[in-house]
């Protein structure tokens, strides 16, 4: 006879090739639904556009879809905030030539130099631009769990393809740039008339995630820890702690919430608590369908969807995070 554990590891390594084989083609129809929904869209140059959507803050919003040489890797969000003693920009994008657009895009603005860049995560998105701010002699400030990634073969392999996948926009040139100031806990950031409260919330997203808020606009800029108008990309992450980051999130008096994806919302508690609330229910419905050692595919298909079926890559994006989910919450089981 078969014990518990054995059936539970029996069933842990049918999950893992169940997880091979399904992520593929999940991945596949994510990658479709979100280029074919922008492709024709797309211009042979994308657009950029500062927004203000506080008082002195910014932001430059990326495209809903996947990096390719035709958006010029443009899938995330910046952001810049202006104070008497130059600008801090939140994020540096996803190549050197965006990141020399979002500085052409700050001069129309204020001609105060770039003094600092606050990187949310190191995720690639966010973090190929960096070198050409190096250039103008900003200061990199992350938090020091990024160095994992920043060193590890994950990232000189990403970096690797990107080279052939982004080409021209990422190549030989495009190299990784580590921070200046590495930080490992909350800290308060004067840049002239202006304070920022660094906020590290990971491990979540990524193990290094981290929130800039800006008390006197109010404004939060939360990363990949908020995604708006669209179903977030769970992937790999660690879904408990980052419904604890979004619970500490909340706690801030934010009135506009800047996401790494998507516009920025003018209703913060609300978005903030559709992304939680998302998570706390894929952990839910794959936590009790792992316990009980129900299949997968039988699982996914009892669970009600109504309440997120309506968001943006909803059929791309909600299998393999149910999947992924189900996977860890499997792993969490006693």
């Amino acid at each position: 006879m078969i014990s518990a554990m054995d059936r539970r590891q029996l069933f842990r390594r049918c999950a893992c090739s169940m997880l091979a084989a399904g992520l593929g083609s999940a991945w596949a129809r994510y990658a479709e639904a979100a280029t074919t929904s922008n492709e024709d869209s797309l211009p042979n140059t994308p657009a950029m556009k500062a927004q203000e959507v506080a008082p002195n803050c910014w932001y430059v919003e990326g495209l809903s879809a996947l990096g390719s040489p035709a958006n010029q890797n443009f899938i995330s969000n910046a952001g810049f905030i202006v104070t008497s003693a130059g600008v801090v920009v939140i994020d540096a994008l996803g190549s050197p030539a965006l990141a020399e657009r979002l500085i052409g895009e700050i001069k129309k603005i204020t001609p105060k130099p770039i003094t600092h860049v606050i990187l949310t995560h190191y995720h690639a998105d966010h973090v190929y631009g960096l070198q050409a701010f190096k250039a103008v002699g900003a200061r990199i400030i992350a938090h020091q769990a990024g160095r994992e990634y920043l060193y590890a073969d994950t990232a000189r392999l990403r970096l690797q393809a990107s080279r052939e996948d982004l080409a021209p926009w990422i190549n030989e040139k495009t190299h990784l740039v580590e921070a200046d100031e590495w930080i490992s806990g909350p800290k308060e950031l004067q840049v002239g008339d202006t304070k920022l409260m660094l906020q590290p919330v990971g491990p979540a997203h990524t193990p290094e995630d981290m929130a800039i808020y800006v008390p006197a606009s109010k404004a939060l800029y939360a990363g990949d820890l908020v995604f708006r108008n669209r179903i977030p990309f769970v992937g790999q992450a660690d879904s408990r702690n980052w419904i604890t980051s979004l619970d500490k999130l909340l706690q801030f008096d934010a009135v506009v919430v800047v996401p790494g994806h998507g516009p920025a919302s003018r209703e913060a508690r609300k978005d903030m608590e559709l992304t939680r609330d998302y998570l706390v229910y894929l952990r839910k419905t794959m936590g009790a369908a792992a316990q009980d050692m129900t299949p997968f595919d039988e699982a996914y298909k009892a669970t009600d969807w109504s309440a997120f079926e309506h968001l943006p890559l909803f059929g791309a994006a909600n299998r393999m995070n149910a999947y992924n989910t189900y996977l860890l919450m499997e792993h969490e089981t006693p």
